[in-house]
């Protein structure tokens, strides 16, 4: 599978996997279970074939099931481990009876309560094991904590890191330069990647054009270049700004001047190359 790819999406059944952040009120679009069937249903609507399903709650039994969904769609898993306990055999869980390949591993880190989680040696222990693994490591920060991912990067450079959503830029009409300093440090680590998704995840639907996400796609794209970013929908937190396929086309708006074959690189080539997809 080399086209065609969402890199970043989630599903969840809330009987099995509660998804305590979701509130009912102001999420409303997203306050119900979304399986393999809408994940078909959504790729369709934005033209692409498969998708990088992404472990949604810290929690070793939400990625085994995960890996057992039996769908075309699916391309590979973003798998959650605890990194700072023995890596292997929760690996091994995981892709016992599995149906999708795990192809890299994330931690809520944003939201840990230790907000020096990343800095742990126990957490480098871990991450050498996934370099060991072949997998890759997804990093979902705040602005702030992106001189942290640049240690990281700094110290296992063997290791592939993907930022997803460019390390979440402020909002339209709020102050870009500290996040915009950081993200290019952070670019310069040649095994870095970065993820254009979740811009619109955070905005309400009818209150943003394309225009309004230049600024952050554009910085990103001198940063890492066509060949190192990665489209994502964030669905079904699109759904929140809109939906992915307005999403989708106001990405491929602002990036009209990329060539054709980049153009392919950033929706599914680039996204095949760095997890891994057969």
């Amino acid at each position: 599978m080399n086209a065609g790819i969402d890199a970043h999406v989630h599903l969840w059944d809330r009987a099995v996997d509660p998804q305590d952040w979701i509130d009912a009120e102001t999420m409303a679009p997203i306050a119900r279970d979304f399986g393999a069937s809408d994940l078909s249903e959504m790729l369709a609507s934005t033209g692409l074939h498969g998708a990088v399903v992404v472990q949604s709650s810290n929690s070793l039994e939400e990625s085994i099931r995960l890996a057992k969904l039996d769908s075309s769609a699916i391309a590979g898993l973003v798998a959650w481990v605890d990194l700072t306990a023995e890596v292997g055999p929760q690996l091994d869980r995981i892709r016992m009876d599995a149906a999708v390949p795990v192809v890299g591993v994330r931690h809520l880190a944003h939201i840990d309560p230790d907000p020096e989680w990343m800095t742990r040696e126990e957490v480098s222990a871990g991450l050498a094991v996934l370099e060991r693994e072949g997998l890759c490591f997804d990093l979902v920060v705040r602005e702030w904590q992106l001189p942290q991912a640049t240690h990281l990067a700094v110290r296992h450079g063997g290791l592939r890191f993907v930022l997803d959503h460019l390390g979440g830029p402020p909002e339209p009409g709020q102050d870009r330069s500290a996040w915009a300093s950081r993200l290019r440090e952070l670019a310069r680590q040649p095994n870095v990647v970065a993820k254009v998704s979740g811009l619109t995840s955070g905005l309400a639907p009818g209150s943003w054009r394309a225009a309004d996400l230049a600024v952050p796609v554009t910085i990103a794209l001198e940063s890492f270049g066509p060949e190192r970013l990665l489209y994502g929908s964030d669905w079904p937190l699109a759904e929140l700004g809109g939906g992915a396929a307005p999403w989708k086309s106001a990405l491929e708006t602002l990036l009209h001047g990329l060539s054709a074959p980049e153009c392919a690189r950033v929706f599914g080539g680039n996204a095949a190359d760095v997890y891994s997809l057969s």
